[in-house]
């Protein structure tokens, strides 16, 4: 089985950024990662910063519409869990497993502090101006219900990728 892989993320048919992970797992469902911060810079979101050093465990699903990465300091201290809500996942396998994942940002974000005290819906304007609605009304929906599971999930503390 492949040990690394390539993470491409996109947006409106552009990749916005591809990035080498190492693969912790595949169920057929679900794709988990793991892959330091890509940018070679510090993104200051005001609620969290994520810098050179950062570890990102990243969980992907074939069959839903977001994606759960967890996000560690360099020495290992969780600062929380970043959800992209996005188009399922889409995995093109090669000889001795996957080679990449394809994953289609869809503008939603959630943020959900490391105590769990703060859950934050993201870019919700982003989204309304994306056009989405009137372009693919169906991706709207189910990028709007994802958003309010992951919220849910996130406020019950059940979000996927979350350790038990």
């Amino acid at each position: 089985m492949r040990r690394f892989l390539d993470v491409v993320l996109t947006k409106a048919g552009r990749t916005k950024i591809r990035y080498q992970a190492g693969l912790l797992g595949d169920d057929g469902s679900r794709i988990s990662v793991r892959a330091p911060w890509a940018a070679p810079d510090v993104r200051d979101f005001g609620f969290v910063r994520f810098e050179p050093g950062d570890v990102f465990v990243e969980h992907y699903w074939r069959d839903r519409w977001y994606a759960v990465k967890e996000v560690r300091t360099a020495d290992d201290v969780l600062k929380g869990w970043y959800c992209d809500i996005a188009r399922p996942a889409v995995v093109r396998e090669a000889s001795g497993g996957p080679a990449e994942i394809v994953v289609e940002d869809l503008d939603l974000d959630l943020w959900v502090s490391a105590d769990g005290s703060e859950v934050l819906r993201l870019d919700e304007d982003e989204f309304a101006e994306s056009g989405l609605s009137a372009r693919d009304p169906e991706a709207a929906r189910q990028a709007v219900a994802a958003l309010d599971e992951l919220e849910r999930l996130a406020k019950e503390g059940a979000l996927p990728g979350l350790p038990t």
